[in-house]
């Protein structure tokens, strides 16, 4: 599996903003964009994704911008790759779809299928362990040295 630059790019917004929006203050695109080195209208592209599943909320006006809806300890890194990526699966035919061709007959029959379950097994439960908080708190430690 190859995270896209959604992915990569999604994650890195969504430490930002929890790093940044202290006590419920918002936090601009703009800002988000500049220090992370991502063009805003992508970024708003992004967040319009996260915003739509449940994980920030959008404020208007002046001091307006964007926050986190719910706490970083509630977000896992799986949480906010599996919506802008899609299922975390290595190969296809272990997708929920059930007996996708592989090109030599159907997965059930497929004799490595049991080693792609066990990885995409082992992936989701490295990205579902990792909270948002916990790269929030790596973050700060790197902004400080």
């Amino acid at each position: 599996m190859k995270v896209s630059t959604k992915g990569r790019y999604g994650l890195k917004a969504m430490v930002d903003l929890a790093a940044h929006s202290n006590d419920g203050t918002c936090v601009s695109i703009k800002s988000i964009a500049e220090r992370q080195g991502i063009s805003e209208a992508y970024l708003e592209q992004l967040m319009s994704v996260l915003k739509k599943n449940g994980f920030i909320k959008s404020i208007r006006g002046a001091q307006g911008g964007y926050i986190l809806e719910k706490t970083a300890e509630e977000i896992s890194v799986g949480d906010i790759l599996k919506v802008l990526e899609g299922p975390l699966n290595v190969v296809e035919c272990v997708s929920d779809k059930g007996s996708v061709s592989c090109g030599s007959g159907t997965c059930k029959k497929c004799v490595t299928k049991n080693v792609w379950e066990k990885i995409s097994d082992s992936l989701s439960e490295v990205v579902n362990s990792i909270s948002l908080q916990n790269l929030v708190d790596e973050y700060i430690n790197v902004e400080k040295s």
